[in-house]
């Protein structure tokens, strides 16, 4: 929907231009920066020259219109997709820069959370949680489940370590990925949708739950949800992104009162604006 006989093109110029800083926070440090990295499939571009700079020791929510980017930038910071072109900074090197051995152990340092938890169904959950330090570290059995039942302790799952994915509900599931991501003690936590299939009362335990963590442990969390109330509760700071850019970074107080009209209706979620159906 376009207003005062802007075009979308006009009105998206004109929130670019609101962007101040490329997404940065210049008196914090940063483990993970994205430089203008473009993405396209086919001749669908994803991302579009996207900057940001994630603060270390906080967390920050992206949000957007669905189809705008946000997971696939997620897959950038993990080096699961590699840019058309930019630099994805992790720990100040350029992943694609890298050989595939120094990518390897770069991710050996991200703890992910996807949408459904990702359990392996063959495992139980103790087993699923103590994958990643059996996979990549050469830890005695003693040493591992210390460290398993103390994450499934913090998630509240002790009790289910021998229960199966199936049997289990989906806000398990979500705590059980929670606890496996970060059971190698990550440095950068990224989740992907964690709300996802949840009803609003276990949205917001989990939002308690990655709040009282990320207080306890600290590091650098990136959270892209379509919930807004998530948003509003677990971030320190706040992406919006659009048509594969960053059209406005801040801290939660300052996303959450823009005056830009592309922002301020997204939040909202009203029809009328500058997002239309296309």
């Amino acid at each position: 929907m376009q207003s005062d006989g802007q075009t979308d093109d006009q009105l998206f110029a004109g929130v670019q231009s609101a962007v101040a800083g490329n997404g940065s926070t210049d008196d914090v440090q940063h483990t993970v920066r994205i430089r203008n990295v473009r993405k396209a499939f086919g001749s669908f571009r994803v991302l579009d020259g996207l900057n940001i700079d994630f603060a270390d020791d906080a967390i920050t929510t992206i949000l957007g219109p669905s189809g705008t980017g946000k997971s696939v930038l997620l897959k950038h910071v993990v080096g699961l997709l590699e840019p058309d072109s930019g630099q994805v900074l992790v720990f100040d090197q350029d992943i694609w820069s890298a050989s595939e051995r120094e990518r390897q152990e770069l991710r050996k340092r991200f703890g992910v959370l996807f949408q459904d938890g990702a359990l392996f169904g063959s495992m139980n959950v103790y087993d699923n949680v103590a994958f990643p330090l059996r996979k990549h570290t050469d830890m005695r059995e003693t040493k591992i489940r210390e460290l398993v039942m103390g994450r499934l302790e913090e998630v509240g799952l002790s009790a289910a370590a021998t229960k199966m994915p199936g049997e289990i509900s989906g806000g398990m599931k979500k705590r059980a990925g929670f606890a496996r991501a970060l059971v190698v003690n990550p440095k950068v936590v990224l989740f992907d949708e964690p709300d996802s299939g949840l009803d609003p009362v276990r949205t917001s335990l989990l939002n308690d739950l990655i709040l009282k963590i990320h207080q306890e442990h600290r590091g650098t969390y990136v959270l892209v949800t379509h919930d807004i109330q998530t948003a509003r509760k677990v971030s320190d700071h706040i992406g919006v992104i659009w048509k594969g850019k960053l059209v406005q970074y801040g801290s939660t107080e300052e996303v959450f009162n823009s005056p830009d009209p592309f922002v301020r209706q997204f939040l909202a979620g009203k029809s009328a604006g500058p997002l239309g159906m296309d």
